[in-house]
């Protein structure tokens, strides 16, 4: 048994040594407000099963200081399930296709482009496919860092939010497949 509880208790000296020795996570942002202003955010109110969409949210900092690491969450990609017996209640209304690039974040549902200076603007850009039809809302909120010690609002002390209401027609995009190429080709 000691060789066993040895070896436990160095995997747990280890397990701490590489989480940084217990420092806190959120330890470099500080807690602050940023100023940002929400130049666009776009969505095709009308969209079609299975024709790709573009989202496009775009953030200004208009705050005098840098900010840590502005991110977009987006709270409407997928839908709760009533159905008991599944294992994932979250199903899919769009399908990501392509993240806004280098945005990855741990995050299922949010995404980070960095520091941004004052005055500068980032673009974030989804290209998705429509799974599921119906009327949805989309919602996006900004965020100054990862850890929510870092703040963004919109002047007059707003959140910085945005809603977007779309429709899915239950109709799919006419697409077929060319037999020489195999590409997908979208009809009108």
């Amino acid at each position: 048994m000691r060789p066993i509880a040895a070896s436990v208790a160095a995997l747990a000296v280890l397990g701490v040594a590489a989480c940084g020795g217990g420092t806190r996570q959120d330890a470099a942002e500080k807690s602050r407000t940023y100023r940002v202003t929400i130049l666009r955010a776009s969505f095709p109110a009308r969209q079609r099963l299975a024709a790709p969409a573009r989202l496009v949210v775009e953030v200004r900092n208009s705050s005098r200081r840098t900010i840590p690491d502005v991110a977009v969450t987006v709270d409407s990609f997928s839908t709760r399930s009533e159905q008991a017996d599944l294992a994932d209640a979250q199903r899919p209304v769009w399908v990501i296709d392509r993240p806004p690039e280098g945005s990855t974040t741990a995050y299922t549902n949010t995404w980070a482009l960095g520091r941004m200076f004052a005055g500068e603007t980032k673009r974030f850009v989804w290209r998705v496919t429509p799974v599921q039809p119906g009327t949805h809302r989309v919602r996006v909120l900004v965020a100054a860092g990862l850890q929510g010690k870092a703040k963004a609002e919109l002047a007059g002390n707003r959140a910085p939010e945005r809603e977007l209401t779309v429709r899915i027609s239950s109709r799919p995009a006419r697409a077929r497949v060319d037999p020489d190429t195999g590409a997908v080709v979208r009809g009108r």
